[in-house]
């Protein structure tokens, strides 16, 4: 089954295998006088230098994007897309944000939901490698008109308070380097009554799925990587950084700390990904 039933974050707590993120590394303690430390993959790295880190590895696999997500979920992401553009029930004459979705990929599906009267759909990426590659594809499409692209960071939004009426972001959230910044720019940038919908990997739900898919992960994907990329490094870091994320209750609390409600999760596939859904208020 591609996705399961959204269900309230306060119920979400008593699910089984959820709520049980490890316990932070000794390396990403901050002690008194050292620099701020974050993740990148299983690497403990200041934060000052992941954005860049993370910019080379996507620089690298901007041109075979589409196809890393294919191999990354089997071809299930197209799915587990259209499942999130069905939730947000996007409607003609909102104004939507689509962050870290450089390619275009989700805001072709936003204006085709929306039909002839959508009005345009900001892209916002950091990376300008990725931009550039969605501007190729529109072109590609005949989308001449319907996207203003932006390359801006996640963390410091380059739009006004309350300029949007939804906020999607897919599959870029983990790799922002802090989280908690951009969910708190998420909320900023949202009007009253506007809403939020993220879409990434996340924990896996179903018994032998999971090692099963940790198998793949850790293993199969980069080969892969390296095979039709020539690069199993950015996929390994790819694998490494879906496992550092948050699990759903996790994600879902930091939602409501960055000042969203109504938070809610749809497990999708057994929760290889996950929806994430919050509204200001």
């Amino acid at each position: 089954m591609v996705f399961e039933r959204a269900f309230d974050y306060g119920l979400q707590m008593n699910a089984p295998h959820l709520g049980q993120n490890k316990p932070p590394h000794p390396d990403d303690q901050v002690g008194e006088g050292e620099s701020p430390t974050t993740h990148f993959g299983f690497r403990t790295v200041a934060e000052a230098e992941k954005s860049g880190m993370v910019r080379a590895v996507f620089d690298a696999v901007a041109p075979k994007y589409d196809l890393m997500n294919d191999l990354m979920s089997a071809g299930i992401h197209r799915l587990w897309k259209s499942a999130m553009v069905d939730w947000l029930a996007p409607r003609p004459g909102q104004a939507i944000i689509d962050v870290a979705g450089g390619t275009g990929d989700i805001a072709f599906r936003l204006l085709d939901r929306m039909g002839d009267n959508a009005r345009p759909v900001t892209i916002c990426d950091i990376n300008a490698e990725m931009l550039s590659a969605g501007r190729n594809r529109a072109v590609d499409q005949g989308r001449l008109t319907g996207v203003n692209w932006i390359c801006g960071n996640a963390e410091a939004l380059p739009f006004p308070d309350m300029s949007f009426d939804a906020y999607t972001i897919a599959f870029g959230l983990r790799n922002v380097t802090v989280i908690d910044q951009a969910l708190t720019e998420a909320r900023r940038v949202l009007k009253p009554g506007g809403r939020m919908l993220c879409l990434e990997f996340s924990q896996v739900l179903v018994p032998v799925l999971d090692k099963l898919y940790d198998a793949y992960s850790f293993q199969v994907l980069p080969w892969l990587g390296g095979l039709i990329a020539n690069d199993r490094e950015a996929y390994r870091y790819l694998a490494e950084s879906i496992r550092r994320f948050p699990d759903q209750p996790a994600l879902a609390a930091r939602l409501k700390a960055a000042g969203l409600e109504q938070v809610k999760v749809r497990n999708l596939s057994g929760g290889i990904a996950a929806l994430h859904s919050g509204w200001r208020i």
